[in-house]
């Protein structure tokens, strides 16, 4: 059974909290006292629910702390949903006014100061990797102080299948170490904009020869100055921040973002995670 003080809102908490501090409510409690304090609808549940916690042998100063306490309970969670942010793509299929992927993204990158982190499985190359990073790479190179990682998925290849008609073999499928060097020069090459390389990791069980003990990095995550973190669905390609239907949430919340940085530096530590060679 939900207890009455729970149906009250922040500001109700927060005044009653302060007469039964003050002894404008005092014991043994009455209707009348909670009159002034208490809506009309909630009136006879509360005091029930008072009454018997003067019966356990509460005074109003001991009751005046827990409804204080549930006052600061329901502030903290009014401040979360506060630094709690909607974000979805594309923005044309938007109903409810989220904000936009692609958007937020680059406003994460404006405003990054001292540290960047971002986990994806897929990304673009070219001209539409320039369009993604070109804000961030041209941050690090005008500000040395900005520490920037990437951790990326690399994709095994598949194996060309024989030909029917061909009796061709295929080529042989290059070593692990090989394809992280080509990925490495890949993005030299295709993928960062920038003079100054963000340090790239990568999961070595994506390369791995044997199928059935290979997995993937699939997680899309960017944190910025160990505060803001945004959680999405969209990789790091055009496709997935402006066409596709992606959701995710931006969080202000350091807490969070300082846990999640440190599970990637264990990792890394663990050599969970490798350094690509670039």
């Amino acid at each position: 059974m939900r207890h009455a003080l729970r149906d009250l809102n922040r500001a109700t908490l927060a005044s009653l909290t302060e007469a039964l501090r003050s002894g404008h409510i005092r014991a043994p409690i009455t209707r009348s006292m909670l009159a002034g304090y208490v809506p009309l609808g909630q009136l006879d549940a509360v005091l029930a629910a008072l009454s018997a916690m003067e019966r356990e042998g509460m005074t109003p100063r001991h009751i005046a702390h827990v409804v204080g306490m549930l006052a600061e309970e329901r502030l903290e969670g009014q401040r979360m949903s506060d630094r709690v942010q909607f974000v979805w793509s594309p923005p044309e299929l938007d109903r409810i006014d989220s904000r936009d992927t692609a958007v937020v993204v680059q406003d994460l990158f404006v405003q990054a100061r001292s540290s960047v982190l971002i986990a994806t499985f897929a990304i673009d190359k070219q001209q539409r990797a320039r369009a993604l990073f070109a804000e961030l790479a041209a941050k690090m190179d005008a500000e040395p102080q900005l520490a920037v990682r990437v951790f990326a998925n690399i994709h095994h290849p598949e194996r060309r299948r024989t030909s029917s008609f061909h009796k061709t073999t295929p080529p042989p499928t290059p070593t692990p170490a090989q394809l992280a060097r080509e990925f490495g020069d890949k993005v030299r090459r295709e993928i960062w904009p920038g003079r100054r390389l963000p340090d790239f990791y990568y999961d070595p069980r994506s390369l791995s020869p044997d199928a059935q003990h290979r997995a993937v990095l699939h997680a899309k995550v960017v944190v910025v100055d160990a505060r803001y973190t945004l959680l999405t669905s969209a990789n790091f390609t055009e496709a997935a921040q402006r066409r596709n239907i992606e959701a995710g949430v931006l969080i202000d919340d350091p807490r969070l973002a300082t846990r999640l940085t440190q599970q990637f530096d264990k990792l890394v530590e663990a050599s969970v995670f490798a350094p690509v060679p670039v």
